[in-house]
């Protein structure tokens, strides 16, 4: 790569600047010598030829846009003189052979894992606590406030002040001297040493504004996303407050826990308030209940498992101008290693798969994946139209100050998280992996919407990749950020946990640096290493409402 600019594909007249160009400089890719112009920002494009209004404009070798007005050979590409245009795509699929990348160095290689009585294996050990509608939330709250600190999971903070220490020095007649000597500090690390169950990972708290008051259909797409979490393989086992008049029923929670396990035998305990003597019983008895469960939960330990276990999610968000050149194809190397070993790698986020359907199409192992695929593309863009919008719509302010003018710009780039490998099944929201292999699942372009439908599907392991940094995060996944440049990595150290930006700068190869994340991507699900959204607390769980509120 250049260090200055770059085409990334011999199909694209659009090209990228890798450092700020300035006016008149001179410019020379493949056969084509030209002079800038005027300036061009790192992280923007300029015209390799002359394009007229109405030509159609290409960047990774697809169509990412149209030219709107006359743009001189040189000139930046901006949302004044480009506008969004995707490729037409249909569920038919050309086969295409696929080589993998050499994979010798990790057969046999294991990570320690939680094993469950399903066949999965957890890369984490959590307890989770949830309601069935939000009713229930002010009780949630309470028992975070019962549960976390006093058990030793209140871990946002770098330290906590134990002031109960003081209350016992006081109450066993100490004085003022005695009080000021007494340790009341403990550090983040104290705390997780001295828990009391040390190998339940923690105890999470799913909120959410759900479970009633919509159309039934939502809330059963959110038990069965309830259910998914239930049965992810980072999860022991659950606390579940009912309300009782609820849509999201009880039943409709058992039969979509069923559905996902027949066998399901995790320790879950429901409780239905307007079933409860008082508020006072219902909390006492769902704390009672947790703890049991905690000692159940507090049995497993870590055992090796084969790296075929691992379902990674491959998530992005404020994605920049480098996110499509640097770390998601970054990302992409990683994905291909875990599938060529027999993993699940899950690619999300449909509406930043606009544009790169044919492409996607042509990767699935059978046919009716590819219909399913370009049948879910279609209703939702067919959705989102119908309210007023559109898949161009997805690009945020801060994606096109970066150089995402379009969405088919963004996706293209968007994509590459998915590697190159085939496609062994189509999921909509919700639905579960089963399959080892690139996984295509359905869910928005929200970040945190889509990545709690990664868990809701099993993933046990999530990369974020980032250019413009966020302190997104999962209850029982770990998200692992990946920047895609430097300066970003420096800026938010305490958010990125591994930097693709030298990919960029030229110090790494994308190869390379997909080796360096798997390897790291092992220590996380052995126990490790604690990636900064899990030690910060990030634990963001949004559920995707896809119908009206009634």
């Amino acid at each position: 790569m250049s260090n200055r600019y770059v085409q990334i594909d011999p199909r694209d007249n659009l090209i990228v600047a890798i450092q700020d160009l300035k006016k008149n400089e001179e410019i020379s890719v493949a056969d084509t010598i030209l002079v800038l112009k005027e300036d061009v920002q790192a992280k923007h494009k300029f015209a390799l030829q002359d394009l007229a209004e109405g030509d159609l404009v290409y960047m990774y070798g697809v169509l990412v846009g149209k030219a709107t007005t006359a743009i001189e050979q040189g000139r930046s590409i901006t949302v004044r003189n480009m506008k969004h245009a995707s490729a037409e795509y249909s569920g038919k699929r050309e086969k295409k052979h696929w080589v993998g990348p050499d994979v010798s160095k990790w057969q046999g290689r294991t990570f320690n894992g939680y094993h469950r009585a399903d066949g999965k294996v957890g890369t984490g050990n959590y307890w989770i606590v949830f309601a069935l509608t939000f009713c229930e939330n002010r009780n949630l709250d309470v028992l975070k406030a019962a549960l976390t600190e006093s058990l030793g999971y209140q871990t946002e903070k770098d330290y906590v002040v134990n002031t109960e220490e003081l209350v016992r020095v006081m109450q066993r007649g100490g004085g003022q001297e005695d009080i000021l000597n007494t340790e009341i500090i403990k550090s983040q690390e104290e705390v997780i040493k001295n828990r009391v169950f040390p190998n339940v990972d923690g105890i999470k708290i799913l909120r959410h504004e759900g479970g009633c008051g919509g159309t039934r259909a939502d809330s059963e797409v959110l038990c069965n996303l309830l259910a998914g979490y239930l049965t992810n393989p980072n999860v022991a086992g659950a606390t579940v407050l009912s309300l009782g008049c609820q849509n999201a029923q009880i039943e409709v929670l058992e039969e979509a826990i069923k559905k996902k396990d027949s066998n399901f035998s995790k320790p879950l305990h429901i409780l239905e308030q307007q079933q409860s003597k008082s508020e006072r019983s219902f909390i006492e008895g769902a704390v009672k209940m947790t703890f049991i469960g905690l000692q159940e939960a507090n049995k497993l330990e870590r055992k090796p498992a084969p790296l075929s276990k691992l379902v990674l999610g491959l998530e992005c968000g404020g994605s920049d101008g480098f996110s499509g050149i640097s770390a998601n194809p970054a990302l992409g190397y990683t994905s291909d290693i875990l599938a060529a070993l027999g993993g699940s790698p899950v690619l999300s986020e449909f509406p930043e798969l606009n544009g790169v359907e044919q492409e996607l199409i042509d990767r699935c192992v059978e046919d009716h994946d590819a219909e399913k695929f370009a049948s879910l593309m279609k209703a939702y863009g067919d959705k989102a139209i119908a309210v007023g919008s559109g898949f161009e719509s997805n690009p945020s302010p801060g994606n096109i100050k970066d150089g995402l003018i379009t969405d088919a710009m963004k996706s293209a780039g968007a994509a590459k998280k998915g590697g190159t490998s085939p496609i062994s099944e189509v999921l909509d929201y919700t639905e579960s992996v089963t399959k080892p292999g690139l996984n295509l699942l359905c869910t928005p372009g929200n970040d945190v919407e889509s990545t709690t439908g990664l868990a809701g599907s099993g993933c046990n392991l999530i990369v974020f990749t980032t250019g413009l940094g966020t302190p997104t995060g999962n209850p029982v996944v770990p998200v692992v950020k990946l920047s895609s440049n430097n300066k970003l990595s420096e800026k938010m150290k305490d958010v990125i946990d591994v930097n693709a930006g030298t990919v960029i700068s030229g110090e790494d190869t994308i190869e390379s640096k997909g080796e360096e994340l798997f390897e790291y991507l092992i220590q996380v699900a052995s126990g490790e290493v604690v990636p900064h959204a899990v030690r910060l607390g990030h634990d963001d769980f949004i559920p995707w409402k896809r119908d009206i509120s009634l």
